[in-house]
């Protein structure tokens, strides 16, 4: 049986695999299939955020070697760069490979001016983020991400099966229906290592030159690109 792929699957099957073969499924079993279907031809792109690490400890019950890419733009906190660390000390079997854009941050600077996450961060996200991925999701024929309904309304209307026009693949979301609290239920349980900034008010962590801490009760993704119109990077649209 031929690997179901961006350009082979039609509208129906997506509909299927959601509304039936998935439907009553939890995270888990969305990732059995997910490995069953595609194997090594799949690969998680993890950002290392609460979400990130409940589906690192949930794919290495189901894959141990499992393929993982973390965009690393070279602007990252140092705690993220510290869980990185301790997530390949726990987990020694998964292939963890931090990718990195083809330009250096001095690159950058000369190029297109200092601080372009300032004056243009959609062109700064598409260099350190987009490319990259790009370039290595071409490798795929299928990327898991952490994705939950909740999180913006952006991000309302995902399934656990989505065709992915901006990268030309298949993006496979488990963990749409979980709430924050069920995530860090998740982590607490299971003694799971986290990023520190979690403990400081900030939910979702990108770039530190893009990512603020959030005022109590509001929206986790009130951090990101503060101050300005922007509310993804791209990846996800």
């Amino acid at each position: 049986m031929s690997v179901p792929t961006f350009t082979s699957l039609t509208a129906e099957e997506y509909v299927q695999l959601n509304d039936e073969k998935l439907a009553r499924k939890d995270a888990i079993d969305v990732l059995k299939w997910a490995y069953e279907t595609y194997g090594d031809d799949l690969v998680y792109a993890c950002s290392f955020g609460a979400e990130g690490m409940v589906l690192i400890d949930l794919i290495s019950k189901v894959k141990k070697d499992a393929s993982i890419v973390f965009l690393d733009t070279d602007f990252h906190f140092k705690e993220t760069y510290q869980l990185i660390d301790e997530v390949k000390a726990k987990y020694p079997s998964l292939q963890i490979q931090l990718v990195k854009p083809e330009l250096t941050p001095e690159q950058q600077a000369q190029e297109y001016g200092e601080e372009l996450w300032k004056t243009s961060p959609d062109q700064c996200c598409k260099i350190r983020k987009l490319v990259p991925l790009e370039k290595e999701l071409s490798k795929y024929s299928a990327w898991i991400s952490g994705l939950r309904r909740e999180q913006s309304p952006t991000r309302k209307n995902t399934q656990y099966v989505n065709k992915d026009n901006r990268f030309q693949s298949v993006k496979i979301c488990p963990l749409i229906h979980w709430t924050w609290e069920e995530v860090w239920m998740y982590i607490r349980l299971h003694k799971l290592s986290y990023n520190q900034l979690h403990d400081q008010n900030y939910p979702s962590i990108g770039c530190e030159n893009c990512t603020l801490p959030v005022s109590d009760g509001g929206d986790s993704r009130e951090g990101r690109w503060a101050n300005s119109q922007k509310t993804e990077c791209g990846l996800h649209q």
